[in-house]
């Protein structure tokens, strides 16, 4: 079984930053893309940042130059560090991997999410 563990939500004033944290484990052969979505209330799941094995990133318009992604891939860990955070940053943020169980066998994994509150 592989699964992916999310850490690092909570409740943060507006201008202040978090750190997200996201553990890959289980029979993990190699990781892929992994990156940060996230879902408002009401709205559709989208894109924050990801972050390729070789450390190429892609990020939303909404967050450039605020938050950053990286990962360590000795550890199977993306992190997402959110800087001046905004009232609109206000989801549940996922994590998401593609995990190679074996050289041909692949598939794409969510984390079960976790809240970041920022108030205004």
């Amino acid at each position: 079984q592989v699964q992916l563990v999310e850490s690092g939500g909570g409740l943060v004033e507006a201008g202040g930053s978090l750190r997200l944290s996201c553990a890959a484990s289980g029979s993990i052969f190699s990781i892929n893309t992994m990156g940060w979505y996230r879902q408002a209330p009401g709205k559709q799941r989208e894109l924050v940042a990801v972050i390729t094995s070789g450390g190429r990133t892609n990020y939303a318009d909404s967050v450039k130059d605020r938050f950053t992604v990286s990962r360590d891939n000795a550890k199977n860990t993306v992190y997402l560090k959110m800087n001046s955070l905004k009232a609109e940053d206000t989801a549940v943020y996922y994590c998401n991997a593609y995990i190679l169980t074996s050289w041909n066998r692949g598939a794409d994994r969510w984390g079960q999410g976790t809240q970041v509150t920022v108030s205004s």
